[in-house]
C-alpha cells in the first residue's frame, strides 16, 4: 500500500494498462496493479527489479505533467526525498518516461510499499475513533509536518488519504512527493526558472491544491504565500473529523465548504462529542483560527498542545473518564504541596509521596549470576525493563539513580520502601550462559510487596540472547498485568519496541552506559570513555536513537566542563537531530536535545522548551523534571524552578545531584535552612564527591557566616579527597577565599592535573590563591598562564561569555585593568541579567569583582546593586565577608548594600 487518493486499496483489480509506462520502465519496475487512482496520480503496486522488492509506483496525470515539466518535477521529487522521518512516507526513485513533446509523458517517483490502510479508510468504516487513537494520529503526523517545515517543504493537501496507518501502529504521512513539485514560487521565481504562473496552469487543468474540506483559509482565498500554518489548520480539520465524524465544515458542493469557512464558526468539536478532553477541544480551537497568526505557530507546537490523554478503547467508559480526571486533579493539587527534606519519620515521608490513582515502583539493580565482567549487562537489562514500566500511564517508576543504591542490600523491603516511597519492588537476577555456537540469558524476575514483603508475580524467562529484547518487553508487560495496569496499543507497541537490531550495537551501549553511569558523573575521563563505546553503537547500528541520545549528551557535556571544542558543539547537535529523527517520540531524544541548547548554546529558553516536550512523553521522567529545574532558575522562573526540584527529588530520592539541584534552588530564594538540609542529604548520599560541600559552602556564604564556613571545611567527611575539595571550590565562582591557610597552601601547590589538565582553571584558582596569601609576584605568573589559556580557548569560541569574563579577571590580577573591564562589559554584554538570570548574574559578579580590583569604586556599588535585585547566590551577607570588596567597606553606600536585611 501506498497513500494518497486510493491509497489501502487491496483490491486484486487489474491495472489499468499503460504500455508507454511499462515499456519505458521495464527493466526497472513491474508493474503488478493497479492499486488506485486520483485527481493527480494513479498508484500501482510494482516490483523493483534490482532489489527485488514492491513498492507503490505513483504516475502523474498527463495533464499535470505537462503543467509541471520534467525538469521541475525531477529537481523538486528529489528535494522531497531527503525528508527522512519516522512517519513521513519516503521518496525511493524518480523519472520522466516517454517523450515530452508527443504528449505522451509520463512523470513518476516509488514509495516504500507499506502493508495496512489510509486514515481515509479506517474513517469510512468506524466513523469515529477513540480520542487517544486520534490524538495519537495527529500528533505523530504534527511531527513529520513538523520536521518537512523546517527543510522548506509544505504540504498543502493534508486529509486522511494521505495519512496512512500501517499494520504495527505506526504513522505516516504521503504525497510531499507532489507538494514539493506543485509548490509555486511564491516570489514568481526558483532556481532561475519562472514557475509565476503554475498556479494558472493548475487552475485551467481542474486541480487544486487542496481539499475544500481541510483546505486552509487563505488556500481558499486563492494567496499564492502560505506557511506552516495552512498544514496546521488541514491537520486539526482531520483531528476534528477523527472524533465527530465529520470534518469541521461540510457542504454539498466545494462552494459551499469555502463560503461556511468564511462565514460561520465550526461547531465546538465537545458539543458533538462530550468525551473529548477539554485541552484536546481549545487546541482544535486555536488550530482553526481563521487567520494564520491565530493558530500556532507550527505544526510542533500543535502537537505540544495536543497533552496525550490516556483513555482506555472504550471511550465512552466514563468511569474510566472519571478515574483520569480525579488523577490529573490530584497530580495539579500535588504540585502545590510544599515539600520538605526535614520530616522526621520514614513513614509519614512515604505517606507524602503518594500521587493518587497512581503506584510508584522501584526497579532494584538485577543481580548478575554470570560472569563479574557481564555485570554490565545485567544492569541493561533492568534499566531496559525500568526504561519500558516508566512510559506507563498509572506507574511511577524511581529512577535509576536512587534505585542503584540498592544492588546487592540487605536491607529488608520494608526497609526500601520506606527510603523510596514506593508501593513494590522488582527484583531480579541474570544470567548469561555462553558456550560454543550458541548464547543464552535467563531472567529471573520477582514483583514484591514492599510493605507486606510478599512476592506479587514472579517467573523465569529463559531465551536465546537474540530474543532478549522480547524478554524485557515480555517482564514489563506482566508487571503491568501485575498491577492492574491498563495497556493500551500504543503501551503495547512500546513494551514490545527494540531499542536495536544489533545485540553488538547493544552490548557497546551498555559498555558506554556503565563507564559514563548512565551519566550520574561529570568526570571528564569518565565520559570520554563512554563516548567511545556509544560512538561504536551508532556505527554498528546508525538507527540506534538511545545511543544517538547518549554521543549527543556526551558530547555537550564535555563541552560545557571541558573542551569549549566546536568540533564537540558540532557533533552534540549533529547526534540530537539524528536521535529526534529516528525516534521523536523517544524523552531522551528531547533530554539530548535540551542538553544541547542549554550546555552548548545556552539558550535556556529553547533547552526548557526541548525538556518540555520530553516530558509531554514522559511525565515522571526525573531526569527531565530535574534539567527543566535549571534553566526555570536561569529565566527568573524561581518558584516553578524550586517546584521541579522537589518534584525531582520525589521520584529520584536517593540521588545526590538531584538533592543538590533542589539546594541550588532554594539558596537563590534565600530558604538558607532548607538549603543546607537538601546539601546535607546530597552529602549524606555520596560523601566522596565535594559537590555537596560546596554547596553548602554558598549557603553559609550567602548568609555571610564565616564561621559557618570553617567549621564546614573542618569537617567533611573522610571519604573526601582533600585536594578534589580545594580544587573544586577555588573552580566554580571563584570561592578560594573561602578556604582556610591550610587549604589555600594545598591549592598553591597543586599542578593543572585535578583541574583536568585546563590551564585556564588552574592558572586562575592559583593566582587567586597567591593574591590571598599576599604574593602579588607569583599571582601575575599563574594570571598570565591563565590568560595565555583563555585567549586560545577565545580564538576557538569568542562569544563564549564566560571565558571572557575569567579573561577580564586574569588581566585583573595582571593589573591590567583597563582591558580587564573591557572585557568584563563584553562578559555581560554577551550574557546579562536580561537574558540569564544565572549566568548573567555570574558575569555581573566578575565586572563587579573587576571594578573593585581596579579601584573604580563609583562602578563596583553600581554593579553590585543591580546584582542584589534578582534572586542569586551573591546577598548582602556575601558582601561582608568578601574580601575582594574589603575596598569599598569604607563607603556607605556599600554599607547599605551589606546591610540590608537578606530577601
Amino acid at each position: 500500500m501506498e497513500g494518497g487518493e486510493a491509497a489501502g486499496d487491496q483490491s486484486d483489480s487489474l491495472i489499468g494498462r499503460d504500455p508507454i509506462l511499462e515499456d519505458a520502465l521495464r527493466d526497472r519496475y513491474v508493474l503488478e496493479r493497479e492499486l488506485g487512482r486520483g485527481g493527480m496520480a494513479t498508484v500501482y503496486l510494482a516490483r523493483d527489479v534490482k532489489h527485488d522488492r514492491l513498492v507503490a509506483l505513483k504516475v502523474l496525470h498527463p495533464e499535470l505533467a505537462a503543467v509541471l515539466g520534467p525538469d521541475r518535477f525531477l529537481r523538486e521529487i528529489k528535494f522531497a526525498a531527503r525528508l527522512q522521518h519516522p512517519h513521513i512516507l519516503s521518496v525511493h526513485d524518480s523519472g520522466a518516461a516517454g517523450q515530452q513533446d508527443s504528449g505522451a509523458e509520463r512523470l513518476w517517483f516509488t514509495m516504500p510499499y507499506v502493508e495496512g490502510e489510509s486514515l481515509r479508510d479506517r474513517l469510512k468504516r468506524e466513523s469515529q475513533l477513540p480520542v487517544e487513537d486520534a490524538v495519537q494520529i495527529t500528533r505523530e503526523a504534527a511531527q513529520a509536518l513538523d520536521y518537512a517545515h523546517q527543510h522548506g517543504v509544505i504540504h498543502r493537501d493534508i486529509k486522511p488519504e494521505n495519512i496512512l496507518l500501517t499494520k504495527d501502529g505506526n504513522v505516516l504521512v504521503a504525497d510531499f512527493g507532489i507538494a514539493r513539485a506543485l509548490e509555486s514560487g511564491e516570489a514568481g521565481k526558483r532556481g532561475g526558472e519562472d514557475v509565476s504562473g503554475t498556479d494558472e496552469r493548475l487552475t485551467g487543468t481542474g486541480i487544486s491544491l487542496g481539499t475544500p474540506a481541510y483546505m486552509s483559509p487563505e488556500q481558499a482565498a486563492g494567496e499564492r504565500t502560505v506557511d506552516a500554518r495552512t498544514d496546521v489548520y488541514s491537520l486539526a480539520c482531520v483531528l476534528y473529523e477523527m472524533l465527530a465524524g465529520e470534518p469541521p465544515f461540510t457542504g454539498p458542493t466545494a462552494q459551499a465548504i469555502i463560503a461556511k469557512r468564511f462565514s460561520t464558526t465550526a461547531t465546538p468539536v465537545r458539543v458533538v462529542r462530550p468525551d473529548v478532553p477539554e485541552s484536546i477541544e481549545q487546541a482544535i480551537t486555536t488550530a482553526l483560527a481563521r487567520t494564520p497568526a491565530g493558530r500556532f505557530p507550527s505544526s510542533g507546537e500543535f502537537a505540544l498542545a495536543l497533552k496525550q490523554p490516556r483513555l482506555s478503547k472504550t471511550s465512552h467508559d466514563t468511569r474510566r473518564v472519571a478515574r483520569i480526571a480525579a488523577v490529573m486533579i490530584g497530580i495539579v493539587l500535588l504540585a502545590a504541596v510544599a515539600w520538605t527534606l526535614l520530616e522526621r519519620s520514614q513513614e509519614s515521608r512515604v505517606a507524602s509521596r503518594q500521587s493518587p490513582g497512581v503506584t510508584r515502583l522501584a526497579v532494584l539493580p538485577f543481580e548478575n549470576l554470570g560472569d563479574t565482567a557481564d555485570a554490565y549487562f545485567a544492569d541493561g537489562v533492568s534499566d531496559e525493563v525500568r526504561g519500558k514500566l516508566a512510559t506507563l500511564s498509572g506507574l511511577e517508576v524511581i529512577a535509576r539513580t536512587s534505585s542503584s543504591q540498592y544492588r546487592r542490600t540487605t536491607k529488608p523491603a520494608k526497609q526500601i520502601g520506606q527510603e523510596l516511597g514506593v508501593h513494590y519492588l522488582l527484583t531480579g537476577t541474570v544470567r548469561w550462559e555462553k558456550r560454543p555456537g550458541t548464547s543464552r540469558v535467563r531472567v529471573s524476575p520477582e514483583l514484591v510487596d514492599a510493605v507486606s514483603g510478599a512476592a506479587k508475580w514472579q517467573a523465569p524467562f529463559d531465551a536465546s540472547i537474540t530474543d532478549v529484547f522480547q524478554v524485557q518487553g515480555e517482564i514489563a508487560g506482566r508487571v503491568a498485568e501485575a498491577l492492574n495496569v491498563q495497556l493500551g496499543a500504543r503501551e503495547e507497541r512500546e513494551l514490545a519496541a527494540r531499542p536495536t537490531g544489533s545485540l553488538e550495537a547493544y552490548d557497546a551501549f551498555l559498555r558506554g552506559e556503565a563507564a559514563t553511569r548512565r551519566f550520574s558523573t561529570i568526570d571528564v575521563s569518565a565520559l570520554q570513555r563512554g563516548l567511545i563505546y556509544y560512538e561504536q553503537a551508532v556505527q554498528l547500528d546508525s538507527s540506534f536513537a538511545l545511543a544517538w541520545t547518549r554521543v549527543s549528551r556526551a558530547r555537550a557535556l564535555l563541552y560545557f566542563v571541558s573542551t569549549s571544542d566546536p568540533a564537540d558543539s558540532a557533533a552534540a547537535d549533529a547526534a540530537s537531530r539524528r536521535a529526534r529523527a529516528l525516534a521523536p517520540n523517544l524523552p531522551d531524544a528531547w533530554l539530548a536535545s535540551g542538553d544541547y541548547y542549554y550546555r552548548v548554546l545556552q539558550d535556556n529558553a529553547r533547552a526548557l522548551e526541548e525538556y518540555q516536550r520530553g516530558r509531554l512523553l514522559a511525565p515522571h521522567d526525573a531526569s527531565l523534571i530535574a534539567a527543566s529545574s535549571i534553566p526555570l532558575q536561569s529565566l527568573g522562573r524561581w518558584e516553578e524552578a524550586l517546584a521541579d526540584a522537589r518534584e525531582a527529588v520525589r521520584l529520584d530520592p536517593r540521588s545526590n545531584r538531584t538533592a543538590l539541584r533542589l539546594a541550588r534552588a532554594l539558596i537563590a530564594l534565600r530558604r538558607y535552612d532548607e538549603a543546607l538540609a537538601a546539601a546535607d542529604e546530597g552529602l549524606r548520599l555520596d560523601p566522596a564527591t565535594p559537590d555537596a560541600v560546596w554547596m553548602k559552602a554558598m549557603a553559609y556564604t550567602a548568609k555571610g557566616d564565616l564561621q559557618g564556613l570553617h567549621s564546614l571545611y573542618r569537617s567533611t567527611p573522610p571519604q573526601l579527597d582533600r585536594a578534589a575539595l580545594v580544587t573544586y571550590v577555588a573552580h566554580y565562582w571563584e570561592m578560594a577565599w573561602t578556604l582556610e591557610p591550610r587549604d589555600l597552601d594545598l591549592l598553591s601547590r597543586l599542578s593543572p592535573e585535578p583541574f583536568g589538565g585546563q590551564r585556564s582553571d588552574w592558572g586562575l584558582a592559583l593566582a587567586q590563591a597567591w593574591t590571598l596569601k599576599g604574593d602579588r609576584a607569583r599571582s601575575r605568573i599563574y594570571a598570565d598562564s591563565a590568560r595565555l589559556a583563555l585567549e586560545q580557548m577565545l580564538s576557538r569560541t569568542p562569544r563564549n561569555d564566560q571565558s571572557v569574563g575569567l579573561l577580564a579577571l586574569s588581566l585583573a590580577y595582571l593589573g591590567r585593568y583597563d582591558e580587564a573591564i573591557a572585557a568584563a562589559k563584553r562578559s555581560v554584554a554577551l550574557r546579562g541579567l536580561d537574558t540569564d538570570k544565572y549566568s548573567g548574574g555570574y558575569n555581573l559578579l566578575q565586572l563587579a569583582r573587576v571594578y573593585a580590583m581596579a579601584g573604580r569604586r563609583d562602578q563596583a556599588i553600581e554593579a553590585l546593586k543591580e546584582l542584589l535585585k534578582t534572586p542569586l547566590f551573591v546577598t548582602p551577607g556575601w558582601l561582608r565577608i568578601d574580601p575582594t570588596f574589603a575596598s569599598l567597606r569604607g563607603d556607605p553606600r556599600f554599607q547599605r548594600l551589606a546591610t540590608d536585611a537578606p530577601r
